[in-house]
């Protein structure tokens, strides 16, 4: 099992400063997983239990000599702590800095096995080395032992799961306008109610016996299924226009927890271009899709994907 890469300029700015904040607000650990073509940060795939998210980029993107290869059909998959290695890349960045005008560096990473002073059995590490003017700095990052090939192929049927798009799906208009809604909702309740609809709307309400808090986004832009609204509708309340909505099958409501909900907002640190929020069928799960551009273009930059899913509380949980 052996790999090897130079990270690029970019893959380094992107995960330093966007991606791995972002991740982190998720779980501090995750499921770091390279094949061929992309890298991928996967968060809960195998447990279910929490929210998952997605985060994939190009091979390209990220890395200068991509080299890897193993008997899992060159796919390895392990656990790191996402802190630790915010840490190293930043570390790294910092000996890149210092040196840049004096000698060309590169920031090279590789997948190896050390016997450290505490353990007389070589352990897995993830290994960042920057060559500076006079020296090398090598840090180690501690990582779990390497997937099995049984494991691999039960995280890769997870992902190939986790990546059906809901029919409708609906642009949210202001990632921090929501984020300060649901820093209002945690002081209310734990779970959240969630309506789409194919007319555009999105509202989002926590409710108790004393107290309900909400917002309604209307006619916003639909991708996939999506319908007229009914003139005879307009002038009814926000609750009562969802409720007839979901009645002719025209917009689908969830509840999610109120915590899994900021989480998922707190992804706007990896700054995508624009934000879509969904409804699996029968209602399985919240998906949030966040879309990158190609800089100085309105075109969506295939190199990079990112994603969550909420899970869905049963009536009554909240």
């Amino acid at each position: 099992m052996k790999f090897k890469a130079f990270m690029t300029e970019t893959g380094v700015n992107l995960l330093e400063k966007r991606f791995i904040p972002s991740l982190e607000k998720t779980a501090k650990t995750c499921h770091l997983y390279f094949t061929k073509t992309h890298t991928l940060f996967l968060h809960n795939l195998l447990n279910g239990d929490g929210i998952q998210s997605i985060a994939q980029f190009t091979n390209q993107l990220l890395f200068d000599d991509f080299k890897i290869s193993s008997q899992n059909d060159d796919r390895i998959a392990f656990l790191i702590d996402l802190s630790l290695l915010l840490r190293a890349l930043r570390s790294s960045v910092a000996v890149c800095s210092d040196y840049s005008a004096v000698v060309p560096n590169r920031l090279q990473i590789k997948l190896v096995k050390k016997v450290n002073q505490n353990c007389t059995v070589a352990m897995p590490f993830l290994t960042f080395e920057t060559r500076g003017f006079k020296s090398a700095v090598i840090q180690d990052i501690p990582i779990s032992k390497p997937l099995s090939r049984a494991q691999v192929v039960e995280l890769q049927n997870a992902l190939d799961m986790a990546q059906d798009i809901p029919q409708t799906l609906i642009q949210v208009p202001d990632l921090n306008q929501l984020l300060n809604l649901v820093d209002r909702m945690k002081h209310v309740g734990d779970a959240v109610n969630v309506s789409i609809s194919k007319y555009g709307d999105l509202t989002v309400q926590v409710s108790t016996t004393l107290i309900s808090l909400g917002a309604e986004f209307r006619k916003l832009l639909v991708i996939g299924e999506q319908a007229n609204a009914p003139a005879e509708d307009q002038n009814l309340s926000a609750q009562t226009r969802s409720s007839r909505s979901i009645l002719r099958g025209d917009a689908q409501s969830v509840q999610v927890s109120v915590k899994h909900f900021a989480k998922s907002l707190q992804c706007h640190l990896a700054k995508p271009d624009c934000a879509f929020y969904g409804i699996a069928p029968q209602g399985s799960c919240l998906t949030v899709i966040f879309q990158f551009f190609i800089p100085g273009t309105r075109q969506t930059d295939k190199s990079i994907s990112y994603h969550c899913r909420l899970p869905i509380l049963d009536p009554g949980t909240g």
